[in-house]
């Protein structure tokens, strides 16, 4: 076959033109599944009462959800409610079971354990849809995603959304992030 290739030219065009078609498809198919978010970019997260449900993103971390949901989620689970109006950090871990990355994070996650103020929420993909007044606040679109809730939020509650492998570390400043109150700085050059 490789003889047949290098001595006839028809094949090889034929062969090329294959390429280049199935790379076109390829690349167009990328192209209209890719996703506008950035993997650590905080966007907004659900209401205040969590509760309610409600669609949206933003690169701004203290934005507000505006839009509604088409169809309402379904009532969050009642510990989740309490810890959040509790006044706790509300940390969810959306994670596959099967994924290497997934289960590492959730034992990353374990730093959360007993920490006073945080309540940790590991929810597998199979559960998610308890939890899409939320999920679908921050505009989740893949695993493992580490979703911290502001605690105390009077109106719209915030939320950041980092995805991907998270270490000890970066899980604990998530929740530090998450709890700051103080002023905030933007860049702007001279």
């Amino acid at each position: 076959m490789r003889k047949k290739l290098n001595e006839n030219k028809n094949a090889q065009l034929i062969l090329l033109a294959v390429l280049i078609l199935g790379g076109g498809l390829l690349f167009m198919t990328r192209m209209k599944g890719s996703s506008s978010s950035s993997s650590s970019a905080p966007a907004a997260a659900a209401p205040a009462s969590p509760t309610a449900a409600s669609t949206g993103t933003s690169t701004d971390p203290t934005a507000s959800l505006t839009a509604s949901a088409s169809v309402p989620a379904p009532p969050l689970p009642a510990p989740l409610v309490a810890a959040h109006e509790h006044g706790d950090t509300v940390v969810l871990l959306v994670v596959k079971p099967s994924g290497i990355d997934d289960r590492m994070v959730v034992q990353a996650s374990s730093t959360l354990l007993g920490e006073p103020g945080v309540a940790l929420f590991v929810v597998p993909v199979d559960n998610l849809a308890r939890y899409a007044a939320i999920t679908q606040g921050v505009g989740l679109d893949r695993t493992p995603a580490l979703i911290v809730m502001r605690p105390g939020d009077s109106g719209q509650a915030q939320a950041s959304i980092q995805y991907g492998f998270q270490t000890p570390e970066s899980i604990v400043q998530a929740v530090s992030d998450a709890r700051y109150r103080g002023p905030t700085l933007t860049y702007a050059p001279n």
